[in-house]
């Protein structure tokens, strides 16, 4: 099948969160043999901020959006495809985007909405009955969403969606696994995630809370925006972290921190793309409370489960490193199991062939 993606980027993690997750979905449809292009604005400096050049395993192409005419003709571009996708989260002219790839619609083939947020979304569309998305959502021959399980099906559903399949989070082990560490990232914590309004208090519980809890511990903290806020003599500040790096600092910490944000915590079943990263590499993960971890991590013996920031002072303070290793290895054996992309994107195959019983 010939797929064409509109996203936020593949080729930059800049400021934007869910490009591991498209990453992993995009090479492992290619290794099934499938013909993916992913379209991604030219916005946000983050062409500038590359990691990745162009894979060999998609086409990626960078448009202008500079009015919504030159985003329209990038649209029709992608007629010939049997599968067309529109993100979540674009950025720019998402609006246009969700009516053009409609324009695109009819018999033989398939257009979805592919949600990377359901909570954010679902809230926005729920308040506001004249949203633009929430009248197109009926249109759309699925929904696929970044996680949200039960709870994001049926609200949905009540929404008009013809049928919504969460699509969660995995482990690409061509990209995240074991590697040496690096004193450079070593600590007894590390926590890896940019500043965002939906996530900041609770980062302030979780993670700022354990390091004033625990004073003699090092603790590592990376991600953009948190400049004016790391002032603690036991933490370091790495700023922006390259995914290319991401494993070397899931291998140096004896524990590495999940911290979900508010509306994917309170709507649950949203394992964040940093879980399986971690746990691919091997890592002792510590995480927020959430429902629905144990489909993904059993607590205790594959994952530690956290209620609030002196917990997280306590697993820090009581974990051993032969423990820590322990839990980072069986999360590992777990993940590669049942929780990759390979697994997700032959789960994408079986429901557009109608093969998912």
């Amino acid at each position: 099948m010939k797929f064409a993606f509109f996203g936020s980027s593949l080729v930059s993690a800049y400021w934007n969160g869910a490009c591991t997750y498209y990453r992993g979905i995009v090479r492992n449809l290619a290794e099934r043999g499938h013909h993916v292009t992913f379209y991604e604005p030219d916005a946000f400096d983050r062409q500038a901020h590359r990691d990745i050049p162009d894979p060999e395993w998609a086409e990626d192409v960078v448009y202008s959006a500079r009015d919504a005419d030159e985003v329209r003709r990038t649209v029709q571009r992608a007629a010939g495809a049997d599968v067309i996708v529109k993100t979540s989260g674009v950025g720019v002219f998402d609006d246009v985007l969700e009516e053009a790839v409609l324009d695109l619609k009819h018999d033989a083939n398939t257009v979805i909405f592919w949600d990377v947020d359901a909570p954010a979304t679902l809230a926005r569309m729920e308040n506001d009955d004249r949203d633009s998305l929430r009248a197109l959502i009926p249109d759309y021959d699925l929904v696929f969403t970044y996680g949200g399980g039960q709870p994001v099906i049926d609200r949905y559903t009540a929404l008009g969606a013809a049928r919504c399949v969460p699509i969660y989070n995995a482990l690409d082990q061509s990209t995240h696994h074991p590697v040496e560490p690096q004193e450079r990232f070593a600590a007894d914590l590390a926590f890896l995630g940019n500043r965002l309004p939906d996530r900041e208090a609770r980062v302030e519980e979780f993670f700022f809370t354990a390091v004033e809890r625990a004073p003699h511990r090092r603790f590592v903290l990376g991600g953009s925006g948190w400049e004016d806020r790391v002032a603690a003599p036991n933490l370091t500040y790495l700023g922006h972290v390259s995914p290319q790096d991401h494993n070397a600092l899931n291998c140096s910490a004896k524990t590495v921190l999940n911290i979900s944000r508010e509306s994917m915590a309170a709507n649950g079943f949203s394992p964040a793309t940093r879980v399986f990263e971690a746990a691919g590499a091997g890592a002792c993960l510590i995480t927020d409370a959430w429902e629905g971890i144990e489909l993904f991590l059993e607590p205790e013996s594959e994952v530690l489960v956290a209620h609030d920031g002196s917990g997280v002072a306590r697993f820090v303070e009581q974990v051993g490193p032969s423990r820590a290793r322990a839990i980072g290895d069986a999360a590992r054996r777990r993940i590669l199991r049942d929780h990759t992309y390979a697994h997700r994107a032959e789960q994408v195959e079986q429901i557009l062939e109608g093969r998912d019983g």
